[in-house]
């Protein structure tokens, strides 16, 4: 059989072409990618920096910026200056200021909070307008903006279209988000809610319509002239604690459910999310502390279980023996024991409570 001499050395250089060509388009996939890694990069970098502007350049909202700066500073002037003991009457005023903030908390716990936002329970026509009136002392957004926000904030919690975003940090989560334009998903999902139900109470149309006059009277004037009026204390001190120490401590009550009770303590029923139990958070605003309960079980009326440091509940439970609340809404405890087993951080049977409310709790299984 003849054979063919040069069939190998062609076939060397067709491999030898071969690996070259292959050579050639590796490096100019390689090259590709390394370029298109390149673009991404600068898309990246030029994302964040516009990002970066939009938040912390042109969209800080200066006016928000500056009362608060001067409020903090006229509230610490107070705190600092206001001679506690001086008199009776200045005991009665740091009574009354105490009294006012936390009729004002009621009013954003179980009106704004637990009642319009998450329809835990129902309230009749004299109950609401008390609530509402509560709400207005405390000296917050409408009810209807203060309702929406809340809802997003459930639905989409921790997420750039979260209002208050504890992912950002303590700061912003806590007072920072006041003092910046919404980002804009806040605003796209805020339009998608159905606040049909917000729309159609005449509390909270009539609440929406007078709002300033509302805010203004019950929040400032009416705790101003009492301690003028009955104890003869000073316009400055009158003014002082309550439009200054009062109504900022009020305010920072409310901003710790949304930052330190997204940070700091357990997660007993609900490990997968960032809200947690925070006894200080619940001290300071009557009862919302227990945020991992709430937003596991966000439909509660008592926003925490048995036997916690709750007195908004306490108050609830009163106007529901006084036939002014209704179909108070509440999670079997199997059910919550079944949640905290399944999804806890395992602290939930760590849990003391007394014989009392344990027998209690039993009934319900």
């Amino acid at each position: 059989m003849m054979t063919r001499p040069y069939a190998s050395s062609v076939t060397v250089q067709t491999l030898e072409v071969l690996t070259e060509t292959n050579n050639k388009n590796t490096k100019k996939f390689i090259s590709t990618c390394k370029e298109s890694e390149e673009k991404q990069n600068d898309i990246r970098k030029k994302f964040e920096f516009d990002y970066s502007k939009y938040y912390f350049g042109s969209q800080l909202r200066w006016s928000n910026i500056t009362f608060l700066i001067i409020l903090h500073i006229l509230a610490i002037h107070g705190l600092l200056n206001y001679e506690y003991l001086k008199s009776k009457h200045h005991v009665y005023l740091v009574l009354w200021s105490y009294w006012t903030g936390f009729m004002g908390g009621v009013g954003v716990t179980a009106g704004a909070h637990r009642l319009w936002c998450h329809r835990a329970y129902k309230a009749k026509l004299p109950l609401r307008i008390f609530l509402m009136g509560l709400y207005c002392m405390a000296g917050q957004n409408t009810l209807y903006e203060w309702v929406r926000d809340h809802r997003i904030h459930h639905k989409f919690s921790e997420t750039n279209a979260d209002p208050h975003n504890s992912k950002r940090g303590f700061f912003f989560s806590h007072i920072g988000w006041l003092m910046i334009k919404k980002h804009p998903e806040v605003i796209e999902k805020g339009r998608q809610l159905d606040l049909s139900d917000l729309e159609a109470d005449p509390v909270v149309r009539f609440q929406q319509r007078y709002f300033t006059v509302l805010k203004l009277m019950l929040c400032f004037v009416l705790p101003i002239l009492v301690p003028l009026y009955f104890w003869n204390v000073s316009w400055y001190w009158a003014v002082s604690s309550q439009a200054f120490v009062r109504y900022t401590i009020s305010l920072h009550a409310t901003f710790l459910v949304n930052s330190a009770a997204h940070m700091w303590g357990n997660r007993p029923y609900d490990k997968r999310i960032r809200p947690v139990e925070n006894l200080t958070v619940a001290i300071w605003s009557a009862g919302e502390g227990w945020h991992n309960y709430h937003h596991t079980f966000p439909w509660d009326y008592r926003a925490s279980e048995m036997g916690k440091y709750n007195p908004t509940t306490f108050v609830l439970d009163i106007f529901a023996k006084l036939g002014l609340a209704y179909d108070m809404k509440a999670p079997s405890q199997t059910l919550v024991k079944q949640i905290a087993d399944k999804h806890g951080d395992g602290s939930w049977g760590d849990q003391e409570i007394s014989e009392k409310d344990a027998a209690a709790l039993l009934k319900q299984t």
